[in-house]
């Protein structure tokens, strides 16, 4: 374990050593720059535009950089074996799916959110969800595309959004060096276009399990600028990423913390947002605990945990049920040689992952396949292949 006051010096040089600098807009993300803050609206609008536009509003006024949407399709991303993560159920949902519908922001709101952002000074990023909304998404001037944690192995899409020749800003919660590694060889071609995210994905994440060390080695695996996308329920978290050689942080913004819905008690407030930002900005002038006076007390973390990327066990449950896997879209029969369009790509993860939708096409089924449930390994005769054990 390495300790906080002596490791973000030397971490933050080794940053500045090895990252190139990613623009967004006139921006730019790497050392030496101002740490860009993203204020996540996700799905804390519950669906409503109004709800949306006030979160951009408030954004704007807690100081940050860019506003983030989620663009996504229920039907598109969750296949009939979809099930709620544990901090889902908590939060009293009962079905992921009907979550997730009633949770959309359909396109035509989102260009109404995205250009309030402009309106505001604020930069518009959305993170898509599914290959088939890429086309639709480009449409819009969003300012940066991403990709959530769990799409780190949907090489698919992916390789899309570097083709859209936009900046590209990739999460790796729950992922492995591993992964990110096969998944920089799809990205390798807008290198420079590119900014990777230390995150773990657990809601919230406790401080103690924050993983700030590892944020130098997302980006060195993927040779590009490195930040954090930030769980925890802390407002100094991301000033400690900074100093941890952060140069983006993520973090969501919620109007009520109280709010039934499953991030609200993960996300800040917007007065909690402006704290947090200011923090962030201040510490590369070493102006931190300055900052903190007359705001109640500062918390430094002990420990910012091992310099390496590690999939953490609060981790798995996301990993499993948030990640996309290879779904056939019909029935088929046992003898039936795949092509590619008998496929798709959805949750959760407990089939063959997408990256393995080429060595798929191809091949004769084995047993009879379900339609809309994910693809195993023992039906294309490729036994032990799932990615979720």
């Amino acid at each position: 374990m390495v300790g906080l006051a002596g490791a973000g010096g030397a971490l933050l040089a080794a940053a500045s050593a090895e990252a190139l600098a990613v623009r967004i807009g006139s921006t730019t993300l790497g050392a030496g720059a101002e740490p860009y803050v993203i204020a996540e609206l996700g799905v804390n609008h519950d669906g409503s535009l109004e709800q949306a536009l006030a979160l951009t509003d408030a954004a704007a006024s807690a100081g940050v950089d860019a506003i983030k949407l989620q663009l996504f399709r229920a039907d598109l991303l969750m296949s009939r074996a979809c099930e709620l993560a544990a901090y889902q159920r908590a939060a009293g949902e009962t079905s992921a799916r009907e979550m997730l519908r009633r949770l959309e922001l359909p396109i035509e709101a989102c260009a109404r959110v995205l250009e309030r952002a402009h309106q505001r000074g604020m930069h518009a990023i959305v993170t898509v969800f599914s290959l088939e909304l890429v086309d639709q998404a480009c449409r819009l001037p969003w300012d940066a595309f991403k990709t959530a944690s769990p799409d780190i192995v949907h090489e698919p899409l992916l390789r899309a959004l570097v083709g859209t020749g936009r900046p590209l800003i990739v999460s790796t919660g729950a992922a492995t060096e591993e992964e990110i590694v096969r998944a920089g060889a799809w990205i390798g071609p807008a290198r420079g276009r590119v900014c990777a995210l230390q995150c773990v994905s657990s809601y919230p994440t406790p401080i103690e399990q924050a993983a700030l060390g590892a944020i130098s080695c997302v980006g060195e695996l993927l040779r590009c600028p490195s930040g954090y996308s930030d769980h925890t329920t802390a407002v100094e978290t991301g000033a400690m990423a900074v100093m941890a050689g952060a140069c983006v942080l993520e973090k969501h913004l919620t109007l009520d913390t109280r709010a039934q819905g499953p991030d609200h008690s993960a996300s800040l407030t917007p007065e909690q947002m402006r704290r947090y930002a200011l923090l962030a900005k201040l510490a590369p002038q070493g102006a931190l605990v300055q900052a903190r006076a007359g705001e109640g007390t500062f918390h430094m973390l002990p420990e910012m945990g091992p310099a390496r990327k590690m999939l953490q066990p609060l981790e798995h449950d996301v990993r499993r049920l948030s990640r996309q896997s290879l779904v056939a879209v019909r029935d088929l029969p046992r003898g039936w040689v795949l092509r590619a369009e008998d496929l798709v790509c959805k949750r959760p993860g407990t089939g063959l992952a997408p990256w393995m939708l080429e060595r798929v096409i191809g091949r004769t089924l084995t047993s009879d396949v379900r339609g809309d449930w994910p693809l195993r390994g023992e039906e294309v005769g490729l036994v032990g292949h799932q990615q979720v054990a």
